[in-house]
């Protein structure tokens, strides 16, 4: 079985030594603590994006591609080797895996933080979107080692709202950040954070890993790299371009797909796998999956709108920003660590498809936001979008988790990252191209109508509405016959993509409702959760 360090002496019939089923729960907040990090610095960098565009030495000049590679450079890394990463979890030790992943993480945050240039910014985000990659499937599988069956449902609920609260905090902290420091103190705030994770990791984090993993399976390995690595690139490319059907962009979707389609074929032909691809056959574990990336692809969709929407229509700080998303963290913080209570009263099917029936509900109430609605809407919206999401992620991460064999924890728990990385970055590639093309066609006729305005200024200023808000500030009083226009412009496309998240959301609730097991009925590992030998795992093969 995958066995912590220091089992001798455990109970019998136990799955945990007791030394570390005491101190579970303050490993737990070790954990959380890793996820913040990790989690924390892909939403706190948005809030720094304005402040890096400006010239040296207040920014580094980064232009608007760069930019987006700065983030998108850190979700490339993170997304092709998290599968490799719970992997080597598995065979070296967790705990090795998450210290290393959070050395690396600090060390690119240290370079990031005293970046150049833009392209040193692009290859140290690279560096910590590595560093992170290690960091995610390890707590989960951890997590999964240091707690008995009974009480996973609620560790892993309480590890939900941990992600939660770092997508929240994420804005505050990175305005709060911008308000007193330079542009780098939004990366060097990681440095404290890591040094202390690491010394309370050293010091109560057991490791663990499959003590009969088998023979390597370096060709799986590199087609898992190579495929995930391929497609989400086509992804990102689309959304940038705002175009799926440019050829490289079609070219490098459909390599990454036919690349995981060898890999698929490969694993199941392969007498020694790096994943068990027949556990996709239990319909509780792909509705699990399938429903992780459907409702991040509607969740990282709204993201994307959102913060356009506080700022440049209703004129919010970043901070200000910041603080409306705190009732989405709010309501994670309440529900997730007691969604367990209501899945043990009415089954995961019905729990998991009420909350994602009211996600796709708050996505609708967006339509009710115009350029004057009362800002307690969406805090209304938030705080019910937080509840679906509460009632989503512990249930479906559970069962992902309970399926497979404790020695395979970290390949489930970088399965469960990986649709979640893709689903994300799905949402806000096909979704913040809607919102693009939908924005292009409704302001384009007002920048026509704008004389002496140049063609190639013209074609800028109807990418987005804070290029034509700066359209509109250069051209002085002039210009300001554009800010209407621009904002309604931006506000119908904003409904036009919160109804594309809302049809996600709502495909998502048709998957849990079909596939994911009613109550009393389990989709877990044989031996209830608990490792089974090599020739037990073996016959699912």
């Amino acid at each position: 079985m995958a066995t912590p360090s220091g089992t001798r002496g455990a109970p019998a019939g136990s799955g945990v030594p007791e030394a570390v089923h005491r101190r579970r729960w303050a490993i737990l907040v070790v954990l959380m603590v890793s996820v913040l990090v990790v989690v924390l610095d892909n939403s706190i960098l948005n809030v720094a994006m304005k402040t890096i565009a400006t010239p040296k030495p207040t920014g580094l000049g980064a232009t608007q591609s760069q930019l987006e590679w700065a983030i998108n450079a850190y979700t490339l890394v993170f997304a092709g080797l998290l599968f490799t990463a719970g992997l080597l979890g598995d065979r070296l030790g967790r705990k090795k895996v998450l210290l290393g992943g959070m050395a690396v993480f600090g060390v690119g945050s240290v370079l990031a933080a005293f970046s150049g240039s833009p392209g040193e910014l692009i290859g140290f985000r690279a560096v910590m979107g590595l560093g992170a990659a290690f960091v995610m499937p390890a707590t989960l599988a951890i997590l999964v080692n240091v707690f008995e069956r009974e009480e996973q449902a609620k560790a892993i609920g309480i590890w939900v709202a941990a992600v939660g609260l770092a997508i929240a905090i994420g804005p505050i902290t990175g305005g709060l950040l911008l308000e007193h420091f330079w542009w780098g103190s939004v990366f060097f705030v990681n440095v404290p954070i890591v040094i202390a994770g690491l010394v309370a990791m050293v010091a109560l984090v057991p490791d663990s890993k499959d003590p009969a993993p088998g023979r390597l399976d370096p060709l799986g390995v590199l087609l898992s790299v190579v495929g995930l690595v391929l497609l989400v690139y086509g992804i990102i490319k689309g959304g940038q371009l705002a175009d799926f059907t440019d050829a490289p962009v079609l070219g490098s979707i459909g390599a990454g797909l036919v690349v995981l389609a060898l890999f698929v074929l490969h694993e199941k032909r392969s007498d020694h796998p790096a994943i068990d691809v027949g556990y996709f056959r239990r319909p509780a574990f792909s509705a699990a999956i399938a429903a992780v990336a459907l409702v991040f692809f509607a969740l990282m969709g709204v993201t994307f709108f959102m913060v356009f929407y506080t700022q440049s229509v209703r004129g919010y700080s970043a901070l200000e920003s910041g603080l409306l998303i705190l009732p989405l963290a709010v309501a994670q913080l309440i529900f997730a660590p007691r969604a367990r209570l209501v899945v043990e009263r009415f089954g995961a099917r019905a729990v998991c498809t009420g909350g994602m029936l009211l996600v796709a509900a708050t996505m609708s109430g967006f339509l009710l936001l115009d350029v004057d609605t009362p800002i307690v809407l969406l805090e209304v919206l938030f705080f019910a979008q937080g509840a679906g999401m509460a009632h989503i992620m512990p249930p479906v991460t559970t069962a992902i988790m309970q399926t497979l064999p404790r020695q395979k924890a970290g390949s489930g728990s970088a399965l469960n990252n990986t649709f979640r990385q893709v689903g994300g970055a799905l949402g806000v590639a096909v979704l913040g191209s809607v919102l693009s093309t939908t924005y292009r066609d409704g302001i384009r006729d007002t920048l026509a109508a704008v004389p002496g305005l140049p063609d190639s200024v013209r074609h800028s200023a109807g990418e987005s509405v804070e290029a034509t808000l700066g359209v509109a500030e250069k051209l002085g009083p002039r210009g300001q016959a554009l800010v209407g226009p621009a904002q309604d412009a931006f506000v119908h496309a904003m409904h036009v993509t919160a109804l594309g998240s809302a049809g996600v959301a709502l495909v998502g609730a048709l998957v849990v409702l079909a596939f994911l097991p009613g109550k009393g009925a389990s989709g877990q590992a044989e031996g209830g959760g608990r490792p089974r030998s090599r020739e037990e795992a073996s016959a699912d093969r």
